[in-house]
């Protein structure tokens, strides 16, 4: 079988409200104003495709929550979205590659959070056969595409696929393409999910 996990909120617990946190602080703008102004738009697509760079991406959210920040903050306040491993989920996956499975990461991210989270965790890498990045692969999630990619480089059909996202719109376009697919709503739901197909 092939397991494809996605990273955040599955694997590595993120937050990005400490991310607003931090950049209310810096720009002094209020964190409530900061909330309301933030949106997954499309330069935060653009950059987890690799299409912009990280300093382009970092001068278009500023523009659009209305914050002056240096791209240093900036750099600061986003890498403050990620809280720990979820180290249950780090230990399924080692015993599922024990087990003769294959085991990936799928995710949606973009190079600056590349450059932190696997110094940060080094676990991370250890656990899994292959990382999937949406900004290396010019693609992002839940766009069909890149799920037809990860069954085509490992060699395995949809049916032989068990996915796991935190993102109902990921679920279902996973599930679409027949891979069974497991929406990830907290930290129990990976684990429970192990305990009851025993």
């Amino acid at each position: 079988m092939l397991y494809i996990f996605d990273l955040g909120n599955v694997i590595v617990d993120i937050d990005f409200n400490r991310v607003l946190g931090v950049w209310s602080d810096l720009g002094r703008v209020p964190l409530a104003i900061l909330q309301k102004r933030f949106q997954m738009g499309e330069h935060f697509e653009q950059h987890e495709r690799g299409e912009i760079s990280d300093e382009q991406f970092a001068t278009s959210l500023c523009a659009e929550l209305g914050i002056s920040l240096s791209f240093e903050q900036f750099t600061a306040g986003w890498q403050a979205i990620f809280i720990g491993v979820r180290q249950e989920v780090i230990a399924l996956m080692h015993k599922l590659r024990q087990q003769g499975n294959r085991v990936v990461i799928l995710s949606n991210t973009n190079r600056l959070h590349c450059h932190y989270w696997p110094v940060q965790y080094p676990g991370v890498q250890q656990a899994a056969d292959k990382i999937y990045l949406s900004q290396d692969m010019g693609m992002r999630k839940p766009e069909w595409r890149i799920y037809q990619t990860v069954l085509e480089e490992e060699g395995i059909s949809a049916d032989q696929a068990i996915f796991f996202d935190d993102n109902p719109a990921n679920i279902d376009a996973a599930r679409a393409l027949g891979i069974s697919s497991v929406h990830v709503t907290d930290a129990s739901v990976v684990p429970a999910y192990f305990v009851n197909r025993e």
